[in-house]
């Protein structure tokens, strides 16, 4: 599955999406746990976009700033080790590095359906 989330997860050449981790949840039936590393360079951001509806997702900041909008909530800069969570269904519309100079990463954990591969879905 990691080939195919690395490919999906890459929707704007400015950000670098590692995998990270997968595995099937055991207690929980249907469900697996997914944790991705998102690197931005400098200004770097991702595309507005939407995750796989069943996804519950965890970011924390690695290091660096990431301004970071979710829904109607207002826009947010987290700093390294500071996080988020996203609702299934949410609507992701800000991802980006503030800084001008230094790189940010961030670490998504993604609570989702086994069978659900394409983990991001870019905004029309």
């Amino acid at each position: 599955m990691f080939s195919a989330i690395s490919s999906a997860m890459a929707h704007d050449v400015s950000e670098k999406v590692i995998p990270n981790f997968e595995h099937v949840i055991p207690n929980i039936p249907g469900k697996s746990l997914i944790a991705l590393e998102v690197e931005y360079p400098p200004k770097g951001a991702s595309v507005p976009h939407t995750h796989a509806k069943s996804s519950f997702i965890f970011a924390y900041v690695v290091s660096g700033s990431i301004e970071s909008k979710v829904n109607d909530e207002p826009a947010r800069i987290y700093q390294a080790g500071e996080s988020w969570f996203e609702a299934p269904g949410a609507i992701h519309s800000i991802s980006r590095n503030v800084s001008l100079t230094e790189p940010a990463k961030l670490l998504a954990v993604f609570v989702v359906d086994t069978h659900d591969k394409a983990l991001v879905t870019p905004l029309k």
